[in-house]
């Protein structure tokens, strides 16, 4: 069996993927990022800045050279500079850094009429711009910006720039499609050429997604020889955005048979981490990292899953330290249901589990979001008992001030006997968990699990009187994570409803739900 070839990825989130719309990363998110990159996901090289930017990308950049320097990284963060001799190559050695990314027009066009240069001007400022930065000490690797049109208009103009640089000391030659305009087999065609055309030198591929085309582009880029390409994390950069180095990353593997250095484990919590320092959320659906992508919905899929993994594909969640979900709604079918009743250690009878379905049917079809969390509160409801709400919300009264604590006084019932405390703490719901512990402190069984999210939600297009969804993330101390939410006109009650739940469905995790038969649980 011949070896498999190896693809290196340069990632661009923090260069490129700036460029998006409303993203500005602080110095701090970006050294995290920097970090994430490099540390966990292990990626070859990272762009981090555009030289001469501002002070604070300076200092952001100092900072990434600094720990990349301390961990045997410096040579693979690089910076995008520009043909202006001594300017970025300064600003470059000021932060410590090793690369530049040396921007040049590799269209004809973009050197006669935005740099009002002659190709052959254009050529001699590069050239002392690549000598400065060489005596520097700095790598020079050479961006030809809107290289797809450049080519596709003046392919001698193209040819003609890289053979004056071909004696250089360039490390990678990078061919941009900077405004997404390629087709596959554009790509196949003129990246085939240029490397037949120059064998001994080393092309990158930096592809943009507007004709969300780009993963495909990046499939035919190293069909056709190239051995580097460029991607963004959850597909940020101008306009469409970049090729998304998670779905680069898999297609290669799994699709080209691909040597990559990537760590699939932290593809999706570096994704969030993106995500949440970005402001840019990942649709549900999308591949490999939205939320909803191992989730089976329809009820004949569950079903062939249970009877033998027949939907079950090589792209599962595990490879991404997540977990196949099967939904519940109007779309469950009986396997659905088995399959969340198995991950959660709960046994039902079959005439329970009808009734159980039949519930879970009937409020999908009031498209309410079902979760399995939901399940021991609709079992519970549907077979007449109300074990699973042990500790029950019966009155709660908050008060706060602008510059001082929030106050809560509450009353909840725990196996129907009243008990109430007073709890203070920043903010009302602070405050309510408080209160809250200080009641539950003498029940082992009714702790609350630890929080590790928090969402609040209002319906798009909602008045200032519609209902707030809290949704809170947990982790039990088996190490398994549930989320709970809350329905209220009132976030901070929504909230409380939402940590009841939780705890509630802490107990049934604890198995309280394990086991039983309509006839234990009877009406």
């Amino acid at each position: 069996m011949s070896h498999k070839p190896k693809i290196t990825l340069m990632d661009t989130t923090l260069r490129d993927g700036e460029q998006t719309q409303g993203v500005s990363f602080a110095p701090g998110e970006k050294v995290s990022i920097a970090q994430a990159l490099l540390g966990r996901l292990k990626v070859d090289r990272i762009e981090v800045a555009s030289a001469g930017v501002s002070q604070g990308e300076q200092e952001a950049v100092k900072k990434i050279n600094q720990w990349a320097s301390q961990h045997g990284y410096l040579d693979r963060v690089e910076v995008l500079g520009f043909v202006d001799h001594t300017r970025s190559v300064d600003w470059i050695t000021s932060t410590g850094g090793k690369v530049i990314n040396l921007l040049t027009k590799g269209s004809e066009k973009h050197c006669r009429m935005q740099l009002r240069q002659s190709p052959e001007q254009h050529i001699e400022n590069i050239h002392k711009t690549i000598d400065y930065a060489l005596e520097q000490g700095v790598q020079v690797n050479v961006y030809l910006e809107d290289w797809s049109n450049g080519y596709q208009d003046s392919p001698e103009y193209v040819y003609n720039l890289i053979t004056a640089l071909h004696e250089r000391e360039i490390g990678h030659f990078m061919l941009p499609d900077t405004l997404g305009v390629m087709s596959p087999q554009e790509v196949s065609i003129a990246i085939n050429d240029m490397v037949t055309r120059f064998p001994d030198l080393a092309f990158d591929f930096h592809p943009h997604n507007d004709y969300g085309l780009a993963t495909a582009n990046v499939m035919a880029a190293v069909a056709a020889g190239i051995r580097s390409i460029h991607c963004t994390i959850n597909c940020l950069g101008e306009r469409a955005g970049n090729a998304s180095l998670a779905e680069v990353a898999v297609v290669l593997r799994d699709k080209m048979q691909i040597e990559l250095s990537i760590d699939e484990e932290h593809i999706v919590d570096v994704s969030q981490m993106v995500e949440s320092f970005s402001g840019k959320f990942v649709a549900c659906n999308a591949p490999i990292l939205g939320s909803d992508v191992f989730t089976q919905t329809a009820g004949i899929h569950a079903d062939g899953d249970k009877k033998g993994g027949l939907y079950v594909t090589n792209l599962t969640p595990e490879r991404f330290a997540r977990k196949r979900t099967y939904a519940l709604g109007k779309l469950a079918g009986k396997a659905s249901l088995e399959q969340n009743l198995d991950e959660m250690g709960i046994s039902l009878s079959e005439e329970d589990q009808q009734k159980v379905l039949a519930k879970v049917i009937q409020l999908g079809d009031s498209k309410q979001v079902i979760t399995p969390e939901d399940l021991p509160f609709i079992i519970a409801d549907v077979l007449g008992s109300n074990d699973a709400a042990r500790v029950v919300l019966i009155d709660c009264t908050t008060f706060g001030r602008l510059n001082g604590d929030s106050t809560v006084e509450l009353t909840v019932a725990i196996d129907g006997t009243q008990q109430s405390a007073k709890g203070e703490g920043n903010g009302a719901y602070d405050a309510f968990v408080h209160a809250l512990d200080e009641i539950l402190e003498n029940y082992a069984e009714l702790q609350r699990p630890r929080l590790i999210d928090y969402q609040v939600h209002i319906p798009k297009g909602g008045k200032t009187n519609a209902l707030t969804e809290a949704s809170i993330t947990w982790e039990l101390d088996t190490g398994r994570k549930m989320t709970t939410r809350g329905v209220h006109s009132n976030q901070v009650v929504a909230a409380m409803y939402a940590t009841l739940k939780a705890i509630n469905s802490n107990v049934s995790d604890l198995g309280q739900f394990t086991a039983f038969e309509s006839s234990t649980i009877g009406a």
